[in-house]
């Protein structure tokens, strides 16, 4: 089994990646992808994947670890549960308000964003798994021309400065392990005059790190998302400051804005059934019940490795987390920062 001696921790290198998954990223995004996909991991690399995820959460006051290792723990998580999102999510694992019926079938930022403007996208991912879906998906809706995706680290964006007319991230640099290290980066590689709009999550201004209560609910936020550490509204916008950017706006966008809206924490099983859909069944409590029956059934008579129940327990623990967040009114996904960079 590839790995590094030295270490304790399987890291997810592309050789692992690809050992790991096999022919899963080939195989077609349908409502019974999770169990296909599961079937063709590769048993050993699985369980060790799991094991490292694990063990940077065994002892949860341990941060400073989770920092020092974000590449690692993050590309591990996202190679144990894209398949998992998929199953109940789709092309596109973001939260937002939406009004009743609507379905979360035409979502997918960058096809959207090709679809709208014909702008050309570069996608910037460090997650080899993430990059084959992405493909596979940008060829079946025949957008291959107009989007690119490119594996990096978004530390150390591997473009050249002033490269791009626009920058935009939704939900993916609450994994950085400080907002700075990211948004200079950003800054660095935006043309002078750009804009930069990015969808983070955040701690809210009545969070109180002091209370233990509340610091629970942060902590399984962090462990069922992969975040090495939850920051501030207040520490976004001034990293974004320091970054050398002009502040256009910051807003919360979770609140409810429309009579008829629904709370972006809905499809985080707060309905008991719902039928309309595949992906709305799968998101019911019955569904999630029905899904940790099925993985515990398929386990044990070792048809997909065993750890895939630890992996669905453990994105339970971040989505009652994630509720638990917004009904305390501690935690939002949905806090927008547009800048410019200046001429």
């Amino acid at each position: 089994m590839p790995r590094d001696a030295k270490e304790e921790y399987l890291e997810p290198t592309t050789e692992n990646t690809n050992l790991l998954h096999g022919n899963s990223a080939n195989i077609d995004g349908s409502s019974g992808h999770l169990f296909k996909s599961l079937k063709s991991k590769d048993t050993a690399l699985q369980e060790e994947s799991y094991k490292t995820y694990s063990k940077l959460w065994d002892s949860k006051q341990d941060q400073s670890k989770r920092i020092g290792m974000y590449k690692t723990m993050t590309n591990t998580f996202y190679n144990l549960v894209t398949d998992f999102y998929e199953y109940g999510w789709g092309g596109s694992f973001h939260f937002a308000r939406r009004c009743k019926n609507e379905s979360f079938d035409q979502s997918g930022p960058a096809r959207e964003c090709v679809r709208f403007t014909g702008a050309h996208v570069t996608g910037l991912n460090n997650n080899d798994y993430q990059i084959q879906r992405a493909t596979k998906y940008a060829i079946k809706t025949g957008q291959q021309n107009n989007s690119e995706f490119v594996k990096g680290d978004f530390l150390d964006i591997p473009f050249p400065e002033n490269t791009f007319d626009s920058v935009y991230a939704i939900e993916a640099t609450c994994h950085a392990p400080e907002p700075y290290l990211v948004y200079k980066e950003i800054f660095k590689v935006l043309k002078p005059g750009g804009y930069a709009a990015i969808y983070e999550w955040c701690t809210m201004d009545g969070y109180n790190p002091e209370d233990p209560e509340q610091k629970r609910i942060i902590t399984r936020i962090e462990y069922g998302n992969s975040l090495p550490k939850l920051y501030s509204t207040k520490e976004c916008i001034e990293a974004f400051k320091k970054a050398g950017f002009e502040i256009i706006s910051g807003e919360d966008l979770s609140p409810l804005g429309v009579s008829g809206d629904l709370p972006w924490y809905t499809d985080l099983f707060q309905v008991n059934f719902d039928f309309s859909s595949s992906r709305a069944f799968a998101r019911s409590k019955f569904g999630r019940n029905l899904a940790k029956v099925a993985l515990k059934v398929l386990s044990t008579f070792r048809i997909i490795p065993k750890s895939c129940v630890g992996v669905n327990e453990m994105l339970l623990e971040g989505a009652y987390g994630c509720t638990e967040g917004a009904v305390h009114n501690v935690f939002t996904p949905m806090f927008l920062i547009v800048a410019r960079k200046p001429l």
